[in-house]
Order: C-alpha cells, then structure tokens, then sequence
C-alpha cells in the first residue's frame, strides 16, 4: 500500500470516527432530552395534590401549574404534555402528587382520570347550613350548590323527602367519593347508602316501634344529643319511647337548644323554653319534623334496640360526669333535679 494510499485510509477512518462519534452525542443528547421530558422527577413536593376544576382546558392546567408551582420546570411538562396528547384529555378531579413524580406518570394519571378519592366523614353536623359548608370545604362545588340541592322539594320528593327531615338520608359514616362529584350524583350516592344502611332487619325494628326510618333518625338525634356515653343510649332511647307511646311530651332540652339556634347553651331556662319552635318539645307534642343533630349510627341502633324500661324521667347528674338520673315517678324526678339545680348554681352557672 502507497503512502497515498495509506493517508486516504486514515483520514477515511478519521471521518468515520467522527461520524461515530457524531451519532452517539447526538444520540446522547436525544436520550438526555427524552429523560428529561419523560423520565425525570418534575415535581416540586409544594402541594400533595393537584386539583384541575370541571371544564378547564389545557390552557387552565398549565396556569395552574404556575400558580401552584407544582412542577419544576413547566416547559419540559408542557412539551411532554403535547407530545402524549394531553390537550385533548384533560380531565377533572383530584390527583395525588408523589414525590420523584415524571412527567409521564403525572400526564397518564390525568389522562385516565386516576384521581385520589375523597374521605368524606360525617356525624354531629347539626344544621344543613354546615354541612353544606363541610361537603363545598372537601369537594369541588361550592356550598350553594349543595344547599340548593338540600333545599329542592323537587328532588326531595322523588326520594320520599321533605326539606325538614332530608337530613335522615344521610348515614353518618366514612365514604369514599371523587372530589369533583356533582351534588346530584352524590345525592343519588347517598340515596343507595341509606337504602343499604336500612337492610330488612332494621326496617322491620322500625316497625315493630311504630316509627318510620325518618323518625327513627330523629329520635335517634335526641338520643345523641342527650348521650355522652354510648352506653346509655338504649337507656335513653327507651325513655323516650315510653313518654311517646303515652302521649307525654318528650321535653327534650336538646331540642329547644336546636330551636333557639345557640348551642353555647348549658343551662334550658324558661325564657328558652318559650320559643315558638316545632322543634320545642316542650310546647309541641311528639317528634320535631326533623332531626336536630346528624347521630351517630350507634344511636339509630339504640332507639331500634332500646332498652324496655319504665323510666319517664332523667337528669344530668349533680357531678356532672355526663351520665343521667332516671326516674319512674315525678317525685323521684323532682329530686333528682333539685340535686342538679343546686349543682350548677355552686358553678355559677345560669344560663
């Protein structure tokens, strides 16, 4: 081989050696933007979750990135983001944010609407007006719109509800829902948790008292309301009952406290007990039309178990360790209050 020939050679091979190491930078460029669009942590950890409102747009999920500082570099997810399609897939809801999230994983969660449900727990709400207020401060629609649901005779109806006793259909308990449900659908979720919570054998104790599973509900609110101890409601249950079956005034002070609307109230005076309420037990004969407190499922079973006893009467008792002093008679009752009265007068307190 000539000297000619041999300089050819090499600087062929030179050639060819930069090519070669022209495609594996290039290559190494491609793969280093590729894990960088794809495959590289881009969350900031400054929120657990990421909420996209019902009808945002691409646009909106983009601000929201910003505004949040969610992601640490928008571009590279915006640019992934067009790249997977995600314009024409933005879904509503409530997605959970996970430390060294990619911007893949983020954008196929979107995508498939993959949302972290909602725990919603609910007891001893006492007003529609607050748990309207705890439903809008947990899912996307805001309290109004969840008050017009509670508020609408037009859908209460077709449910067998009225705007007084709505709150029966709703079963304190711990539910899983999606952030972004609408009033109406979790109306309607509700709607089958009641009628799973009322199975044949509740329904047929129901009966057998001769209440309806509404005023079930609502004495079981009393009962709840007079309880501090779970222990003692059947015990309380039972009274009630006795004092409904004899046509006796329930004289609940739960109840006046609910139809004077301050529940700073320790003391029921007299000035109390003159409110004109269907709530006041003390003026209107039977169960109020609703229930004055969301009880506890406990409590609903206590009234459909409650303890066969002769007792008409009962007081808090004078050592105020949350449990009551039943009575039979009038005069035993009287006792007892007297106790209780001199009791709260030694503390000072009077209303």
């Amino acid at each position: 081989m000539t000297d000619t020939e041999k300089k050819k050679m090499s600087a062929a091979k030179k050639v060819i050696i930069a090519i070669v190491l022209m495609v594996i930078v290039g290559g190494g460029y491609f793969a280093l933007n590729v894990y960088r669009l794809y495959f590289a942590a881009n969350i900031t950890q400054n929120q657990k979750y990421l909420y996209i409102k019902t009808g945002s747009n691409f646009d909106d999920l983009i601000a929201n990135l910003k505004q949040k500082d969610i992601v640490v570099s928008v571009s590279s997810f915006e640019t992934a983001a067009e790249k997977m399609n995600l314009p024409a897939n933005v879904k509503p809801g409530r997605y959970l944010l996970k430390k060294g999230m990619t911007n893949r994983t983020l954008i196929n969660t979107i995508k498939a609407g993959n949302q972290e449900p909602v725990k919603l727990k609910f007891h001893n709400i006492r007003k529609k007006e607050n748990f309207a207020a705890y439903l809008a401060s947990n899912l996307e629609a805001d309290s109004l719109s969840f008050m017009n649901m509670l508020d609408s005779t037009a859908l209460l109806s077709k449910y067998g509800f009225t705007t007084d006793n709505v709150y029966t259909m709703f079963i304190p308990n711990t539910y899983e829902l999606y952030w972004n449900i609408s009033p109406a659908d979790f109306f309607v979720r509700m709607n089958k948790e009641y009628d799973q919570f009322w199975n044949a054998e509740r329904r047929k104790k129901a009966e057998s008292l001769n209440l309806t599973q509404s005023q079930v509900y609502t004495l079981a609110s009393i009962v709840d309301a007079e309880a501090l101890y779970d222990k003692e409601m059947p015990i309380i249950a039972g009274l009630y009952l006795n004092r409904l079956n004899k046509g006796i005034l329930l004289q609940a002070d739960p109840t006046v406290i609910f139809a004077n609307d301050d529940f700073t109230v320790k003391r029921v005076t007299n000035k109390l007990l003159q409110v004109q309420s269907l709530y006041n037990t003390y003026k209107y004969a039977g169960l109020p039309p609703g229930p004055i407190m969301m009880p506890s499922i406990n409590a609903i079973d206590a009234v459909l178990n409650r303890q066969q006893n002769n007792y008409i009467y009962m007081c808090a008792k004078e050592d105020f360790s949350g449990y009551h002093n039943f009575a039979e008679t009038k005069a035993e009752h009287e006792a007892n209050a007297k106790k209780y009265r001199e009791a709260l007068n030694k503390r000072n307190i009077f209303k």
